[in-house]
């Protein structure tokens, strides 16, 4: 049986798919408001630090959290919060003087959730369906998060330039309402919580459970390795795809393969149950090398274009195979904490590419740190192959 014909999980997909869609719409819409209010790049990376330094800093805690009490509890709470929380930016861009303390405000508030909410993904899937529906279940999230990267900027762009960038905020808050009504209707599998200890008890617990898994651990290298590469390429490749491969379209072009590479690799991944998925998903990982080599190495545009398109549906088959994986072998009563470490380690490296890239790129150039970003990645990806826990590591 598919895991949508089951009532729980579909109405927990249809709620994550309207989040997904609403939160395609926010990066444009924010960009170009805070600009047009303020005229300062520094004040849209003020506003972009406000979001994202709460989520690293709780996203240990937001774990916690998620196992100590019920995820789906946790869940609606925190779509309340970035209802609330988008809603305000909506409302002060649709007035005539935008307030960016009020922004950043909303954007610590909404980062903050998401390091609550982001942690009991896992759980919540794992228990809605089956055992034996995990991948389905998983790759079916995975599609509608390439699907909504696909359309998401279209939507942004067409509600811009017609009603303006506060609506898509408000059509973003309402998003979130909708998820919080289905999750109201959602019924989980109980999970015995841990016994009740200090917060950092509980977090040395959590770790535990990373430290002592080597398949874990080693894949979380090269997943951190893989979003600091996407780092420096989202900061290079813009400039060297207008000076080389032949202007904006051809960066357009480069996302959007992107986009749809993420949408086929999530849809291959309910297909093909490999029957190693950590050492097949982190070999697809490690495809992501490729554009960084082809762009450092002056190929042409359409090759660099293809071979991004390759790179992400290493992504897009990952990431289902991956939280599956997860899901099966990690206990329930530390999921949360489990998972909340990988988002962790992932997400912080991406700030030091975007710091790196640029000093890289002012000492050398951009070729030096695009290869560096391609030797790292590539190796930490494929150098996980030599641990023995990854290779042990079968389907069930």
């Amino acid at each position: 049986m598919h895991p949508l014909r089951l009532r729980s999980f579909r109405l927990l997909f249809v709620g994550r798919t309207l989040s997904l869609v609403g939160d395609a719409l926010i990066p444009a819409a924010l960009a170009l408001a805070v600009l047009k209010a303020t005229g300062s790049t520094s004040a849209l990376a003020l506003v972009l630090a406000c979001s994202m330094v709460p989520k690293l800093l709780l996203l240990p805690l937001g774990g916690v959290v998620g196992d100590r009490f019920d995820a789906r509890a946790v869940a609606l709470a925190m779509d309340l919060v970035r209802c609330v929380s988008q809603l305000c930016v909506g409302v002060q861009l649709l007035g005539d003087a935008p307030s960016l303390a009020v922004i950043a405000a909303a954007g610590v508030a909404g980062g903050a959730a998401g390091a609550f909410a982001q942690p009991t993904s896992a759980p919540l899937v794992k228990g809605t369906v089956p055992a034996e529906a995990l991948q389905r279940a998983n790759a079916a999230m995975a599609v509608a998060n390439s699907a909504s990267r696909v359309g998401g900027p279209a939507l942004a762009g067409t509600l811009i330039v017609t009603v303006g960038p506060g609506w898509a905020f408000v059509l973003d808050s309402a998003s979130f309402a909708v998820s919080a009504a289905l999750l109201c209707a959602v019924r989980v599998t109980r999970v015995t919580a841990p016994a009740r200890r200090s917060v950092l008890a509980d977090l040395k617990e959590g770790w535990q459970e990373v430290r002592t898994r080597d398949w874990y651990w080693t894949s979380l290298v090269g997943h951190s390795a893989w979003n600091g590469a996407a780092a420096v390429l989202m900061t290079l490749g813009p400039a060297i795809a207008v000076d080389r491969l032949g202007g904006e379209l051809a960066w357009a072009a480069f996302l959007q393969a992107g986009a749809i590479g993420l949408l086929l690799g999530s849809l291959l991944a309910d297909r093909v149950h490999p029957r190693r998925p950590i050492l097949a998903a982190n070999t697809g990982l490690a495809t992501y090398a490729l554009p960084l080599l082809l762009l450092a190495y002056g190929a042409p545009g359409p090759v660099v274009i293809g071979s991004y398109g390759i790179a992400m549906a290493g992504l897009g088959f990952l990431t289902p195979v991956w939280e599956t994986a997860v899901q099966r072998a990690v206990p329930e009563h530390a999921l949360a904490r489990v998972t909340s470490y990988d988002w962790l380690l992932s997400l912080a490296a991406m700030p030091l590419g975007y710091a790196l890239a640029p000093l890289a790129t002012a000492h050398w150039g951009p070729e030096p740190a695009l290869v560096a970003a391609a030797v790292a990645v590539g190796g930490c990806c494929l150098g996980t192959a030599f641990v023995p826990g990854v290779r042990r590591f079968k389907a069930a």
